[in-house]
């Protein structure tokens, strides 16, 4: 302070030292809320395997709830499940039709491994979404969606395992809302470290996605009636042997994304490039 201005009195200091304080927590708040994909990826990709295999001792040791026995329909794609033309699942009684547009090259499958709490999974639905969906709806492509759960430890209520039994949920009893309701998922993530949507939340999402049998799906979710096939599903995916059917590649984390053998190579920049993906998908589906 200079000597010559005026001494602050001990009420003004106090003041002053509140302002300083609520500046403080303000800037910390917003840098926390600003972490760039960038940093995410460094922490995230840098480290999948590891983050994967920590996470995943955790969560192995925690919920128990579900049915051992439960076995869902519709996830028969290496337990994945396929969505086609009109955003129509692949089941037993229906198969989606291709675009005949489509060309020799025929229909490109976009498989992906997604961690619903993942946010390097996140950043990728928000720059692809809207274009996988079109693509998907109009018959030019497929997705093949493979939930997984192992990063429980991000979300004080279990959220990552949840989600993925309200997913698998929707899979078995509207699997042709599936997309939609994976979309819903990915559109209101938690931030790690937050509390998730709890069940009923869970419920309206699916209630918002158009779900029919929305009283069995409601039940599905209170109960965690695949949370037993998602622990069992996510051992074996992020097991070092597995690998992704018809493919050499392994998952060593989320998101994992393969076209024609091929897997995404995700950077900064990749990552949230619709017109870079879209570049790669071509390339890698050339005849």
């Amino acid at each position: 302070m200079n000597a010559h201005e005026p001494r602050q009195t001990r009420s003004a200091q106090r003041e002053a030292t509140r302002e300083k304080a609520r500046q403080l927590r303000e800037a910390r708040a917003r840098k926390d809320r600003s972490k760039s994909v960038a940093l995410k990826l460094t922490a995230i990709i840098g480290g999948l395997v590891v983050v994967g295999l920590v996470a995943w001792g955790v969560i192995n040791a925690q919920q128990t709830s579900g049915n051992a026995k439960a076995e869902p329909t519709n996830m028969s794609f290496d337990s994945g499940i396929k969505i086609g033309s009109a955003l129509q699942a692949f089941t037993n009684t229906n198969t989606p039709k291709p675009n005949p547009s489509a060309g020799a090259a025929g229909v490109p499958n976009i498989i992906m491994y997604v961690d619903y709490q993942c946010p390097v999974c996140g950043a990728f639905e928000t720059a692809n979404s809207e274009q996988i969906r079109q693509w998907v709806k109009s018959g030019l492509a497929t997705v093949e969606i493979h939930p997984i759960s192992f990063l429980d430890g991000q979300s004080p209520n279990a959220y990552s395992s949840r989600a993925a039994n309200a997913a698998i949920c929707v899979a078995t009893y509207s699997p042709d809302q599936y997309f939609e309701f994976n979309s819903q998922l990915f559109a209101n993530q938690p931030a790690e470290q937050t509390i998730g949507p709890d069940n009923a939340a869970l419920i309206q999402r699916a209630k918002d996605a158009g779900v029919s049998n929305a009283d069995k799906i409601s039940s599905c979710i209170n109960g965690n009636t695949y949370h037993n096939w998602v622990t069992k599903t996510t051992s074996k995916v992020l097991d070092p042997k597995y690998v992704v059917a018809g493919t050499k590649v392994t998952v060593g984390g989320t998101p994992t994304i393969v076209v024609n053998g091929q897997q995404y190579p995700l950077t900064n920049q990749s990552l949230t490039s619709a017109a870079m993906f879209a570049q790669w998908v071509q390339q890698v589906t050339k005849g």
